[in-house]
């Protein structure tokens, strides 16, 4: 198939168009057109050219994904998936996230650890954080040392009752709250342990207007 024109994209920049006789138009990149020596005139057999559709639609998932974590952070995982969503291959979408991670701009470690923080800024426990890693597609190897940016449970949990707790003398008092630090992830040993001592420090202030 004979190349017709090649010209660059008037809508995207860094993009250049390269016609066929056919009025077909392969949309690909100036990296793409110097690799393959692709010129006006010359002739592509049906192996160059699905090779170069391959590299420029690999070129294009690349840019697609350099965007994506441009704009937020994402862990591999959540790239691929959002890649794919996009009607990238999966071959493509893999090779994007691991071309992004070798050149630093996925960093699974960094993420989980900031993942973990935000949970706990939220005031959620490690069952929550844990889910959180999860649902993003997290490697368990790296949970561990993400898992430390957490403040202690007990801390955690007196803060939340500090802010929450009305009357800690009324039985379903204790059990809202029991069940609302439970749903955020704390164990129900860490959340007894520290109900009781919150409880307590409760009851030895309480003198003062006790009868």
């Amino acid at each position: 198939m004979r190349i017709e024109s090649i010209k660059p994209s008037q809508r995207k920049k860094g993009r250049i168009l390269v016609v066929l006789e056919d009025q077909t138009i392969l949309r690909v990149t100036e990296e793409t057109v110097l690799r393959f020596g692709l010129t006006k005139g010359m002739d592509l057999s049906d192996d160059m050219r699905e090779e170069v559709e391959r590299t420029a639609a690999s070129a294009g998932v690349r840019s697609s994904a350099a965007h994506m974590v441009g704009r937020r952070a994402l862990s591999k995982e959540e790239l691929r998936g959002k890649l794919m969503r996009k009607g990238a291959s999966e071959e493509a979408a893999r090779e994007a996230a691991d071309w992004l991670e070798d050149i630093g701009a996925i960093d699974d470690a960094g993420y989980a650890a900031m993942v973990v923080r935000h949970c706990g800024d939220r005031g959620y426990g490690p069952a929550r954080a844990r889910e959180e890693l999860r649902r993003r597609g997290i490697d368990r190897e790296l949970w561990e040392d993400a898992l430390a940016e957490l403040p202690a449970a007990e801390e955690a949990i007196a803060a939340f009752l500090r802010k929450k707790a009305k009357d800690l003398s009324d039985p379903r008092e204790v059990k809202r709250l029991t069940d609302a630090l439970l749903r955020r992830g704390f164990c129900w040993g860490d959340v007894r342990d520290a109900m009781s001592r919150y409880t307590e420090e409760i009851w030895e202030e309480e003198p003062h207007g006790a009868e």
